[in-house]
């Protein structure tokens, strides 16, 4: 799969050939390389937890958090992106590939550097004291949190370039890059976290410079290699800083929703570090939250993540080829791998939970019984949210970008909120009590995401895009 930018072959065995290795041909590189990714956040914490102490991890973790609620509307123009290619791909037009891939990085590029880098930098502080984080957390937080709103472009086209390649069939190429972003921040942070040498230790800082340094240099390698047209999808050979007007409003047609959904996702996620932030122990729950739920839990959501990538590849190009019967079979088997590998991620919750622990240095004796505690819920909360991304994936990739938007709105924000609202206001909030809100807002997402996917509107959504871009 490769030769002009994307003016090679498709990989057709996804739209003719059987539905479970075209759903596994897509999903094991991408849940793999999310594995893989992952492990830099774990080495972030682990090294932090040792270096700095659980107000570090805490810090890392209220970070990515707030930094989450912006970079998914950035994020969101690579869903609409995905969906055309993936239409465009099944369909074999690779100049249309091509058109939508240009597009959607100068419209990102333009939206990273121009608003993202000078408002998150100023607004850092406040959004620190939205989360009521404790003062010693704060203090690690705000640099390492600037650090990532100035120079996080080079992340930014990785998750794009990821997607790009996926949506055409390419699940491997992704792969190989994230494993040696994956490596290089490694060596990064072990250098910049503890220092080395004549370098000084930076803390928690060296993480987030270990983060940004990684993805600005795979960045530039992908940008060579797109202008090159050597990967499946590539830039267009005449290139131009106008606007494509006929594509942009359809990345933020089908792309928008899903940036609503994230930010409001992570928005009830930031409101419901304030409710654990006002807990008689507010930063060991803190620390426990991220270290249990942002690290650990994410064995299973970057597994699952990764089911709901391949499975929006699959669903789009069926549907672009005109057999959207095969979409409606490659989200349950999706579904059906993600339980199976969340059901064995949960068994050593519920077994082990001490040894995964350690990893982090949980010394704490409060931070251990409450991260316990949290881990035994998310082992149930694990099947939930499993079937609810690969089913979020089917409606995606088909164009239905809105229904998960409202179906993530009532399950991560007016459910789980909800509950630890009424509690507070009629009795006395404890962390176990958070965390089957939880538990009950996955739930919930996984119920509606399979009753609207049957529902099958999905099959009647089209795409509508100029025959040509501008300027060749």
């Amino acid at each position: 799969m490769s030769g002009g930018g994307g003016g090679g072959r498709f990989d057709r065995s996804i739209v003719e050939g059987p539905i479970r290795g075209a759903v596994w041909k897509l999903a094991w590189p991408t849940m793999l390389q999310n594995i893989i990714g992952g492990v830099q956040g774990i080495v972030d914490h682990a090294m932090v937890g040792h270096y700095v102490g659980y107000t570090g991890n805490a810090a890392i973790g209220v970070s990515w958090q707030i930094f989450l609620v912006v970079v998914v509307f950035i994020s969101s123009l690579f869903t609409g992106m995905g969906v055309l290619v993936a239409r465009f791909a099944g369909a074999n037009e690779p100049d249309q590939v091509n058109r939508t891939v240009y597009q959607a990085f100068l419209t990102a590029l333009t939206i990273a550097v121009v608003i993202m880098a000078p408002i998150g930098f100023f607004s850092a502080p406040a959004l620190l004291d939205l989360v009521n984080a404790a003062p010693e957390v704060q203090a690690e937080a705000l640099p390492y949190l600037r650090i990532l709103f100035v120079f996080s472009f080079g992340m930014l086209m990785f998750f794009m370039l990821s997607g790009a390649l996926r949506s055409a069939g390419d699940a491997r190429t992704p792969l190989r890059l994230g494993v040696t972003m994956t490596v290089l921040n490694i060596v990064l942070n072990v250098i910049l976290i503890r220092g080395l040498g004549p370098i000084p230790a930076f803390g928690t800082r060296g993480a987030a410079m270990g983060t940004v340094i990684a993805g600005g240099v795979i960045a530039l390698y992908a940008l060579a290699r797109l202008l090159g047209g050597s990967w499946v999808v590539g830039f267009p050979r005449h290139l131009g800083w106008r606007p494509d007007w006929s594509i942009i409003r359809e990345l933020f047609r089908f792309g928008l929703p899903t940036g609503i959904q994230g930010i409001a996702m992570n928005v009830g996620g930031v409101l419901l570090l304030g409710f654990i932030g006002s807990l008689a122990v507010s930063a060991q729950a803190q620390a426990a939250y991220v270290v249990s739920y942002t690290q650990l839990f994410s064995f299973i959501t970057w597994t699952s993540v990764g089911i709901m990538g391949a499975t929006a590849a699959v669903a789009g190009q069926n549907l672009g080829a005109g057999r959207p019967d095969r979409t409606r079979r490659a989200v349950r088997t999706a579904a059906g791998f993600g339980l199976l590998l969340a059901a064995s991620i949960g068994v050593l919750f519920l077994t082990v939970p001490r040894a995964l622990l350690a990893v982090f240095g949980m010394d704490d004796p409060v931070v251990l019984e409450l991260s316990i505690e949290l881990l035994r819920y998310l082992a149930v909360s694990g099947l939930f949210i499993t079937v609810a991304l690969a089913y979020t994936g089917g409606l995606q990739g088909t164009g239905d970008t809105r229904s998960p938007m409202w179906i993530s709105m009532i399950s991560q924000v007016v459910v789980p909120l909800g509950i630890c609202f009424a509690i507070q206001t009629f009795s006395t909030l404890d962390p176990h009590e958070i965390w089957l809100a939880i538990v009950a807002g996955h739930l919930t997402r996984a119920t509606l995401s399979v009753w609207v996917f049957n529902q099958e509107g999905w099959r009647h959504i089209r795409v509508n895009v100029a025959p040509s871009a501008p300027g060749g």
